[in-house]
């Protein structure tokens, strides 16, 4: 471990507020331990790159440090105020942070850091502990199904574990900055949206304000897209430099990151247009999804046209059969896989094709076979990388496959939590479809907002197969909170 006895018990306190979060019975416990992990987890990541240039720089302008955190206390503080006010808001408003990253550098790597939504999120901490308006949920936790409460725990043991595996990674850094950035504040983030009554002004609000962003970042991507230059990230500048296709970013650093947006907004539209019986609605819905497919094009992200299909499969699966909807998706990759077959593709060119994600993989499970009981370390896998695989810099920090970087990092513990913990999130999110959804026979038209949840929770989960960024994306958390608060209201609701 490259950190000190201190930051790693520091850690190991973060985390352990964040499993309080997760699953502690009463709400006033649950409400101060999310704001001792919000407040312990920036502390730590200065502590962390306390010698860095960009803490250096910080120090000698403490002028310009105090008056930052004095706008981010003052936002903050007014946010929670209105949500103390108009409780309301607090899941709107988390649903429209979610997308708006800021790029920071720390530590010689760049990181691109959700500060608006974190800044959401601390002020609805605020206004929880206030009033206890958020912590305390309209249906009661002893009526949760076992899903959702087996969900709750594996999060926890998986942010514990993650924590603990940091002890020995060979890139403790890495390891803090996941935990502060991700894990700790999305735990938060699940616990709130696990919590909220999601009635359904407030869901088609939040649809609403999903797709309302991506056609402004579509158009932003158009406009990219038309005049061949781009508004952040050199790398992917270079990179189109040398291609013969252009990639468009938006206000996202990273096309894939871009796409994954956009389809999932499609697989939204798309659950509103197969459950509407109104004309005019199916056109608006159909023409809004038109765009965003246009747009989806001009990011040139394979794994987010994968993720597209893949939740456009889940909804047709639930919407109309589940059993033919398998055997078209059987096919279209027995003939995929044909193509490859039959075309001699070799590994170099399938390696060329995928923009090196297979050396990637590769390199990953061979991290994985030297170490596969515990791996090399929350957060190592770049570095082992360098050390045991190529002896050089790879081109990324991840494997771009999310249960390859896991097992890398962490390992068969780590990987059996991941395992069961996707399994959890399946058992919550489909709680009780079986019996309503006229794919698999129900007798009605089943609920349009659970069968768009799961569709996106299958989208996003296939993208970080090709691409990663399971635990790093809040979409995944938000989209696993709402389900469990779906699942329990339509639990309480069934008699």
């Amino acid at each position: 471990m490259n950190g000190t006895p201190l930051e790693a018990a520091v850690l190991l306190v973060a985390s352990g507020c964040a499993a309080a979060v997760l699953v502690a019975p009463r709400s006033r416990f649950r409400t101060v331990a999310m704001l001792a992990g919000l407040a312990i987890c920036p502390i730590l990541v200065v502590g962390d790159q306390w010698s860095s240039t960009e803490i250096e720089a910080m120090r000698d302008e403490p002028g310009r440090a105090v008056a930052l955190a004095a706008a981010a206390a003052g936002l903050t503080g007014a946010l929670a105020v209105l949500f103390a006010r108009r409780p309301r808001l607090v899941p709107l408003a988390i649903v429209a942070a979610l997308p708006f990253r800021i790029p920071l550098e720390a530590g010689g790597e760049d990181f691109n850091l959700l500060v608006p939504l974190y800044v959401v999120l601390a002020a609805a901490a605020i206004a929880g502990a206030s009033g206890d308006l958020l912590m305390r949920s309209p249906a009661a936790r002893e009526a949760e199904p076992e899903a959702v409460v087996w969900l709750r725990r594996l999060l926890a043991a998986f942010v514990l574990a993650y924590a603990l595996q940091s002890l020995y990674s060979e890139d403790f850094s890495n390891a803090v900055k996941t935990a502060c950035f991700f894990l700790v504040p999305f735990s938060a983030l699940f616990v709130i949206a696990a919590g909220y009554r999601w009635d359904r002004r407030v869901l088609l609000l939040a649809v609403a304000i999903v797709v309302g962003e991506a056609l402004a970042f579509a158009v932003v991507g158009f406009a990219e897209w038309a005049v061949r230059d781009l508004l952040w990230n050199p790398e992917v500048i270079t990179s189109n430099e040398f291609h013969v296709y252009f990639r468009a970013n938006s206000l996202f650093w990273d096309p894939n990151v871009f796409g994954r947006y956009l389809a999932l907004a499609i697989v939204l539209l798309a659950a509103l247009i197969l459950w509407s019986n109104r004309s005019r609605e199916i056109l608006i819905g159909a023409g809004l999804c038109a765009v965003l497919l246009l747009a989806l094009f001009t990011t040139f992200s394979q794994s987010s046209f994968i993720a597209l299909l893949a939740g456009l499969a889940t909804l047709a699966a639930l919407r109309w059969n589940f059993r033919w909807t398998g055997v078209v998706v059987a096919l279209a990759v027995a003939v995929a896989l044909g193509y490859v077959v039959a075309s001699g593709m070799s590994l170099d060119d399938l390696d060329d094709r995928t923009a090196g994600r297979e050396g990637l993989i590769s390199g990953g499970l061979e991290l994985f076979s030297d170490r596969p009981l515990w791996g090399y370390g929350s957060g190592s896998f770049a570095e082992a990388f360098i050390a045991h695989v190529v002896g050089s810099v790879p081109p990324v920090s991840e494997s771009h496959n999310e249960p390859v970087t896991v097992a890398a990092e962490q390992g068969l513990v780590g990987l059996a939590l991941f395992v069961a913990l996707l399994a959890a999130a399946f058992a919550a999110l489909g709680d009780g479809l079986r019996r309503t959804m006229p794919g698999f026979g129900g007798p009605g038209p089943g609920d349009p907002a659970r069968a768009a949840i799961l569709a996106a929770f299958v989208a996003l989960l296939v993208h970080t197969l090709a691409y990663a960024g399971f635990f790093e994306d809040p979409m995944g958390w938000l989209l696993m909170g709402l389900g469990a608060a779906l699942a329990t209201a339509s639990r309480r609701a069934a008699p």
